[in-house]
Parts: C-alpha cells; structure tokens; sequence
C-alpha cells in the first residue's frame, strides 16, 4: 500500500472544520487520493464523540472508582432528537452516594428514567468505547463518603453464583532408629454462592500410620452454616452450626442463628483487631492452631521465631497451639485474642444477637435454647457505654462496661459481668471484672497493641463451664486472674525493634500458667558488610504440665540475591547451633538450607517453597546422622467454579472472598492482584483469592509480561466484594498474530473506506482503508470476521487455514452468504 495513502487515512480522522461539538463534523473527503472517492463510509465519524443509539455493555469509573459493567443505554436526548446521550438510571444513580442535599436538585428525563448531568453543577461525563467504558467526574462536595480504600454499600458486589473447594493438605514421614510413622492431614472447606447467601461446611481429617500398628483414619466435618450480608444494617446474617463471637462472653459451639454488625463493613480506620499467634520452633516444626478441638490452622515452619497472622479475625477466645518438634518433642500453650477496647462511632449502635443449641461438635444438641444479645452505643466522641446478657435455663449472665477514648493517652474500658448458675450441686452467683487498653504512641514509635487484666470470683462461670459442669458435675478449672500485654517498639535511628508479648492465667483451683515472648531485632552495618540483620528471641511457657524455656539468635548477611544466616537456640533439653543459606530462585519459588550441630548429634535441614498458579506448595526435608529423617510437604489452594468457568488457584482465608477473571479464552495472560503474579489458564480463567472483603481490590494485567502476540484494550479492573463472594470480571483481550491484508468484494471493488472488521467476539481488529487494505490484528488461522458499515456486518472473510509467513500479505474475499455465527 501507497504510504502516502496510509497517512492521508490517519490524517482524515483529524479533519474537521470549525464546529460546536453538538454539530455534525464534516470530512473532505477531496484531500484524500483515492481512485474512489465516492466509495467512502464515514458514517460512525460524523458527530464528535458520536454513540449510535443501544445499549452498550461499559465499566462505570465514578471519579477514581471502577464499578462493575452494567448495560448503559444510549437514546435520544427530549431536546435533541438527531442526537445520542448516555441514559445514567435512577439505579446507577444510587451508587454515587451522593448527600441529602445533591438529591434534592436532581433533574430527569426520558420519562425520569435518565439524569440530567447538569444539575450536579461541575460533573462531567466522557465515553470511551473502545475502552468500554463511561467516565464520570462528580465534585467531592456532592459525595457522602471519602475514603481512597474502602466504597459506601451501593457499591458492594454480591459477586456471582458458584462452588468452591479450598484446601490445605500437610503431610510428614518420620524414621527413627528403625521406626517410621507417617501422617498425612487436611482442613477443607466446601461451599456454594447462591445470590447474597453463603453456604459453607468446613472440615478436617487425619491419617496416622507407625509401624506395627494399625493405620488411623478420622474425618470431621466441623459446623455446616450459611451467612450473607445485611448491608442496610451493616450486619452479618448467621444460619446453622458457629461459634459464639462476642467481646464480652467466652466462645462456645451451637446450632442457630446470629445477626451481628460487622466491623468489616466500616471503613479501614475503624476495624478491629485479628488475632496473631507468636512462638519459636527448635526444628523444621509442624504448628496446629484449634479451639475447643476444632483445627483452624496448620503450617509447618523453619527452626526460629515464627508469627502467624493470617488468622480469620472472626475468630474469638482462647487458641490452642501445639507446636511439634522434629526430635519427637511437643510445645503446648494457650493464646488469648482479647479485643481492643469496645469503642463505638458517636451516635451509632454495634450489636450482636444470637439464639440457640450448643453443639457437642458432633452436630448433636447438648443443651437447652438459649438466647444472647450485646450492644455498643457511642454516647459521645469519647465515651461508649456497651453490655449485653446471656441466658438459658438454669444459666444467665449480664454485662455492662464504659469505654472511653482518651485521645492522646490512649483507649480504655472497663466492664463487669455476673453470672448465675443452677447446678446438681447447688447455684453458684459470681462476678468477673476486666480492664483493657491500646494506645499508639507515634511520638514514641510504639504501640500497646493490647494490654487486659481480668478478675473472676471463685463462683464466676462462663457458659462453657457451665455446661461442663452439668455434664461431668464437676468444673476442671477455676479462672482467677489473667493478664494479657502485647507491645511494639521501633528505635528507627538505632535500626532496632522490639516485640513484646505476655500473658498469665491463674486459678482457684489449680497451678497458674505464664507465658511470654520478647523479640529484639537490628539491621546495620559492618565495614563493607551491609545490612546485616540480627535478631534475638527468649521465651517462657509455664504450665501445669509443661515448662519450657529458651533463646533463639539468628545474624544474616546478605550475599548476592540471596543470604548467609547463622542461628542457635536453646531451650531446657537442647542447644543447637547452625548455618545455612537462603535464596529466591525467582519471584515465586525460594529455597533454604542448613546444617548444625546439638547436644544429640549433627543435622542437615532443607526447605523450598513454590507459589504457583494453582496452589502454593513447601517442601521440607531434615537428616540427623544415626539418629532419625524426615521429609514433609504442604500443598495449600482451591478450585472455584462459576457458570462463566473453573479456575484452580492459590488460596487465602478459606472459604472467602475471591475475584475470577476472564479475558475471553486467552491462556497464559498475566494477572497481578495483591500477591504474586498469576496466569490465566488454558480456558482463560484465573481466580485471585487475597481479596479482602469490603476493600476496594485491583486486578491487573501485567503488560510488562505480556506476550507478543496479545493485546490488552482494558487492563486494570476493581471490585468491592462481600464477605465471601465470587467476584467476575471480563477483561477485552485479543490474542493472534497481525498480517496486512486486502479485502475484495464478489460484485464489486471493496468495501468502503473506513468499514470496521471485528472478530467474532465483536472486538473490532482493524478499519479498511483504499483499495481495501486493512491491517488486522490478533486474527487466528481459520477465522471467520464480519466487515461492517453502514452501520451493520455487511459481509464475511475467512482467513487461511495455514497463515502465511511474517511480513506477508493476505488476499481475502468478503462473501456475502456466510453469517458470522454459523461460521463460529
């Protein structure tokens, strides 16, 4: 094709002469040199930002924000009828949020079926339809809420229907002096969306086998329930088997219902606390998390000081942790995930209410219905007054605690709680005081994450003993006082950090329990040695059956892309010293590996851990010389599946939150959301699951990893999901090589200059120019596409089922006979 040609195409789009943009544009069409310059289709260039009227499938962005695409129509203005104008809905309205105030000045039309954007003085709007989107501007001055993170209810996506399976499988061998056991364990939950509801079952099971004994076998499924969100009361529904969640009374199991204000809901800078579990492993250790005998967590972790986060925060109450040693040996102690101080927005109510069985685990009922209830009120900027009562037959418990926000020095509440209790052996009448604090100290660089004290009278008893003790007629323990600290500290001059954590338990009736952990780290500099890290760690639990104490230091020196590290710990049976290794191979799989020497031998430890697509995967494996190895591994994912597709993937929280992405049958294609990066499989799905719910999340395309032979025309999407929803979104991608070709008619010369030619999927892939000579793009062997002017497909070519070389031409013939959908 002439060059000259190509660039008189390009230079017609900008030939427009001096008109108001409600005007049509006119082309002259003389400057161009075209052996047919009456053969010209120009039509979809006549008015300046021109939409032919329908409805058009477009992703909304509301200033910043991106909201789902929704079919937006375009019609007639009543004014204007030669002319085109996005209809914004009374629906799509709603999710402005716009104040009191802005509502009661907004003008209609089209039957009040389309909003006036000029009666939100300064709003702007801008279609960009090869994005497939619609822009709207709307001053800050018209909008209820401003926060760069988190979205007003409007905009929350209830996500779409589908079933999910997430997993977390941990297997070991172990062999010594001769005798070999092997495990192999899982917790799982399964579930299903169904509109706003959730339905979930959770589960863990366990296979043990030693040598000369019988192989065990155990499979539980813990609770089967069903929540959604009320969003108009910013609450959680609750149906079936749960815990009981409260922030005055203790955790227990029943079968029911629960209604409670979700903190999730509320912006991020005022949500409350999730729990952490903190500790030190001697060895490569397996770590189980449980309350009341169900399994909530398990991992496996290197020798050193190891800190959990990632704990569900609706989790409340005592945690067991267990923490398995390599040589055989067992940590045991308890944590306690103590809330901050219960304080409440001025003017606004926090509630939970719950009604009832307990549950014996085994979904059999185990006691009589009872029924709960809890408030927080905010009275006023600085004081909240909360309570709340819970009671079934012969038990009853009332609460009434004042919160107060002292500003500069802190938070803090207090509260009382009674409880009464009829039992075989008489009624027992008791009170239980608690004071708790938090304070951020910015000046000081240090935080009291949270610091509680707890009274009970030797008659106090919380639900679960009171229901032990019916049972067995017989309470096992008396709590008496607990003391729970947990503090961080940043020297930043210093380069020098320190945590802090303790907790004491004592009791009327049996031995106290200690616990506690204090952490000191420091990066500097030595010579030409540069950010050596060195850290410190000593630990105490004191319980009636077990005491341990002990140390832990660890000095790394960075080396090339990777690190030397040297460790040594000891605890009341050991010391061990050891040097290792540890290095990323890339940015998803890294590797580490040791050997040392203890009072019982030498060692050898490696361990490697993969994020892949579809699954996170470890490998662990240790070796003591004549004295026992072993080898142990975790696969953790999930498979979700939706009517628009399955993906497998890498999973978060189970049985939450998740966003699929589609990008039209494109394997291979990049998505980065907040972890690592992940890839579209083969159907071209791909599932995030580190989505947080209520946050307003990203999903991306990398480009930068993106393959030659794909094109992105929208590569950035965001959602804000709910509590366990199965977000969806589509991302335009075109995936072909690119050929130039020229496109000729049965009954005549070509189509017209400026005709469109869009694949099946509608995505346009090239605009005819003279002589019929287009340059196509992302076109696949054997494809069938449609030309299209005025204003319809006109015609089909078909392309070679063997595409020619790079560079070279394609002669295509537009047939007239063949529809595009028999041909797909």
């Amino acid at each position: 094709m002439n060059l000259y040609r190509v660039l008189a195409g390009a230079i017609l789009l900008l030939q427009v002469c001096s008109t108001p943009a409600a005007q049509d544009i006119q082309f002259n069409s003389d400057i161009l040199d075209l052996e047919d310059s009456q053969h010209i289709d120009l039509s979809v260039f006549s008015k300046a930002g021109f939409v032919m009227p329908g409805i058009y499938s477009l992703a909304v962005h509301i200033n910043k924000h991106e909201l789902s695409e929704q079919p937006i129509l375009f019609t007639a203005p009543d004014n204007s009828p030669q002319d085109s104008v996005a209809c914004i809905s009374p629906a799509l309205v709603e999710q402005f949020e716009l104040k009191s105030s802005a509502k009661g000045q907004l003008r209609w039309w089209h039957d009040n079926q389309c909003l006036d954007i000029s009666s939100l003085e300064g709003t702007q709007m801008r279609i960009d339809l090869g994005a497939s989107a619609l822009y709207l501007n709307i001053p800050q001055a018209w909008l209820e809420y401003n926060s760069p993170d988190w979205d007003p209810p409007s905009r929350w996506d209830e996500g779409v229907n589908g079933l999910l399976l997430d997993y977390d499988l941990n297997g070991q061998s172990n062999s010594s002096q001769g005798k070999r056991s092997d495990s192999l364990g899982v917790i799982g939950t399964v579930g299903a969306n169904l509109g706003a509801w959730r339905l979930r079952a959770d589960m863990q099971g366990q296979t043990e086998r030693s040598r000369g004994q019988a192989t065990q076998h155990s499979l539980t499924w813990n609770r089967y329930y069903a929540y959604r969100a009320i969003a108009p009361l910013r609450s959680r529904l609750t149906v079936g088997e749960d815990y009981l969640s409260s922030n005055l009374f203790d955790s227990f199991l029943y079968a029911g219902v629960n209604l409670a204000s979700d903190d999730n809901m509320l912006p991020p800078n005022l949500r409350g606390y999730a729990p952490e579990v903190t500790g030190v492993a001697t060895s490569n250790a397996r770590v189980t998390v449980s309350q009341q005998g169900r399994l909530l967590y398990e991992t496996q972790v290197a020798a050193g000081p190891f800190r959990i986060q990632d704990i569900n925060n609706a989790i409340n109450g005592k945690l067991d942790v267990r923490v398995e040693e390599l040589d055989g040996s067992v940590q045991e102690y308890q944590m306690d995930t103590a809330n901050i101080p219960y304080l409440t927005r001025p003017g606004t109510v926090r509630y939970k209410l719950t009604a009832g069985r307990p549950s014996d685990g085994e979904h059999n009922i185990d006691g009589p219905l009872f029924a709960s209830g809890e408030f927080s009120w905010g009275v006023s900027n600085g004081w909240s007054l909360y309570g709340g009562g819970l009671g079934t037959q012969d038990y009853n418990a009332a609460a009434l605690g004042a919160g107060r926000d002292l500003t500069i020095l802190g938070a803090l509440s207090v509260d009382v709680t009674q409880s009464r209790a009829v039992l075989p052996q008489g009624s027992l009448t008791g009170k239980s005081y608690r004071v708790s604090y938090s304070k951020r100290f910015d000046d000081y660089d240090s935080q009291v994450t949270f610091a509680g004290y707890r009274f009970s009278e030797e008659n106090f008893m919380n639900m679960s003993e009171f229901l032990q003790a019916r049972d067995q007629q017989h309470r096992q323990n008396k709590a008496k006082e607990m003391y729970t600290a947990t503090v961080n500290k940043q020297f930043r001059q210093q380069g020098v950090s320190i945590y802090m954590n303790y907790s004491r338990q004592t009791y009327w009736n049996r031995p106290a329990s200690d616990r506690y952990s204090i952490s000191l780290s420091r990066y500097f500099d030595a010579g030409r040695f540069k950010n050596l890290s060195l850290s410190l760690t000593a630990y105490s639990n004191k319980s009636e059956r077990n005491a341990d104490q002990g140390g832990y230091l660890s000095l790394s020196l960075p080396w090339g892309s990777g690190s030397y590290n040297y460790n040594t710990s000891v605890n009341s049976t050991n010391t061990t010293h050891s040097a290792g290794y540890y290095d990323r191979l890339n940015d998803k799989t890294y590797y580490q590996v040791s050997g040392g020497t203890s009072r019982t031998g030498q060692s050898l430890n490696a361990n490697m851990s993969h994020e892949a697509d579809n699954a996170r995967f470890n490998a662990n494996a240790s070796y003591l010389p004549g004295e026992s190895s072993a080898i142990g591994g975790s696969v953790q994912g999930g498979a979700t599946l939706t009517a628009h597709g399955g993906a497998l993937h890498r999973s978060n929280i189970a049985g939450g939150t998740r966003l699929m992405v589609d990008t039209g049958g494109v394997g291979g294609v990049p998505i980065r959301g907040s972890g690592p990066l992940t890839r579209t499989n083969y159907f071209g799905k791909a599932v995030i699951a580190d989505i947080n719910p209520y946050y307003r999340d990203q999903a991306s395309i990398d480009l930068d990893s993106l393959g030659d032979d794909v094109e992105a025309t929208r590569s950035v999407t965001q959602a804000t999901l709910t509590e366990g929803a199965i977000g969806y979104r589509k991302f335009d991608v075109i995936s072909g090589t690119k050929a130039m070709a020229f496109i000729t008619l049965p009954h005549g010369p070509t189509p017209p200059f400026g005709a469109t030619v869009h694949n099946r999927r509608g995505q346009e892939t090239g605009i005819v120019s003279d002589k019929g000579g287009v340059y196509l793009s992302g076109i696949k062997a054997d494809e069938v596409m449609s030309v299209r002017w005025d204003g319809k497909d006109q015609c089909n070519v078909t392309l070679p089922k063997k595409m020619p070389e790079d560079g070279a031409e394609l002669d295509l013939l537009c047939r007239e006979d063949r529809p595009l959908d028999d041909a797909a």
